[in-house]
């Protein structure tokens, strides 16, 4: 096998490694912390009444840090106010970042079978994300820029296929393994493949949180990997090169299980403060203004950090003029504060606001 960082990467091998590069008893005890963390989260996330209260903040939260590790950056009040209003002048950081979020839902809502998961559906994901209309890349790119390539990818056309081809077939086969470990494979592999002209960093994580849920380790998408990626961004992108030069992949599966650990932790702890709060909102309500009360009314407050008076039209919960001075009273005891943006009135849960912002 040859590799120089300036040609492409054609000897990349096919998956998957010699059993005896991931068959280490450090590997299976930090397995073991992993999938104990995952399987906590999984059984927790049905407190939660309403998928969307963790669809529409987990997964928005995912998105931006996924986007931020390629350098795409918005903020959080940016992300929430643009998920929620009509407003024109969103700029593209922020636009992108929730074509992210789209791009995982979709694609976890398409995935009713294993025969789903597809090279097809990775393309759809690029094409949502980048909203470019290509497939498979067609022509050559590098990592790196000119003056310092840093990889480059394997020839497009039949090699990149062959390669393509075999990663799902992994991905679909090789039940010996355990789901976290051939993720941490299928991971590395996605990158150094590299098939598409952009958005492969945000397409592989988005298939990571995928393949958990097609092997039923996850029953929504809403693992928080990204956070854990982009606070050690340095070691990220160090050990994918340490596999690609070294074939040494023990310090690689470490890290990915250590996100797994992290991120399952993290992730359990916002969704019980999602819940405690609104428990917490419900007795407020009922104590405060138990004329306006309903369980469907929280849940639309609970479903993403901003709402409006025509969501709750939508959701059949009020007419416009009702819905109004529901959003108002909430404002009056404290749980929602009020924005104008563009001609829209925006109203903020103040506490479900903190609690997605605090990292």
């Amino acid at each position: 096998m040859s590799y120089s960082k300036d040609q492409p990467y054609n000897d990349l091998p096919l998956l998957l490694p010699d059993a005896s590069n991931w068959e280490k008893l450090s590997i299976y005890k930090k397995l073991a912390e992993a999938r104990a963390a995952l399987a906590e989260l999984k059984g927790r996330l049905p407190i939660i009444p309403n998928p969307l209260m963790l669809i529409n903040t987990l997964v928005l939260q995912e998105a931006k840090d996924s986007s931020t590790i390629e350098n795409i950056f918005t903020t959080n009040d940016k992300l929430y106010k643009a998920f929620s209003s009509n407003a024109s002048n969103t700029d593209q950081a922020t636009k992108e970042v929730l074509r992210y979020r789209e791009a995982l839902w979709n694609s976890f809502n398409q995935l009713h079978s294993p025969a789903d998961f597809s090279i097809q559906l990775a393309i759809n994901i690029f094409q949502l994300i980048t909203e470019k209309k290509e497939e498979v890349r067609t022509s050559q790119v590098y990592i790196g820029n000119r003056e310092q390539v840093v990889y480059t990818p394997p020839d497009p056309g039949t090699v990149l296929l062959e390669k393509l081809n075999n990663w799902f077939d992994v991905a679909l086969n090789n039940k010996e393994i355990d789901p976290l470990l051939k993720m941490a494979i299928l991971h590395y592999q996605f990158e150094a493949i590299h098939p598409f002209s952009d958005g492969n960093g945000r397409a592989g994580r988005i298939l990571n949180v995928l393949l958990l849920c097609l092997e039923k380790l996850l029953d929504l998408p809403v693992l928080y990997l990204s956070k854990y990626i982009l606070d050690n961004k340095n070691d990220y992108y160090r050990l994918l090169s340490e596999v690609t030069e070294t074939n040494i992949w023990e310090n690689w599966i470490l890290y990915i299980l250590d996100a797994v650990k992290e991120t399952s932790i993290l992730t359990l702890q916002k969704v019980n403060a999602i819940f405690d709060n609104y428990n917490a909102v419900i007795e407020k309500v009922k104590a405060e203004a138990r004329d306006i009360y309903s369980h469907e009314l929280i849940d639309v407050i609970f479903s993403q950090p901003y709402c409006k008076i025509s969501i709750l039209q939508d959701q059949k919960i009020a007419s416009r003029n009702t819905a109004s001075k529901y959003l108002r009273k909430l404002e009056e005891i404290g749980v929602l504060t009020s924005e104008t943006v563009g001609r829209e009135t925006l109203y903020k849960n103040v506490s479900l606001y903190a609690i997605l912002s605090n990292s």
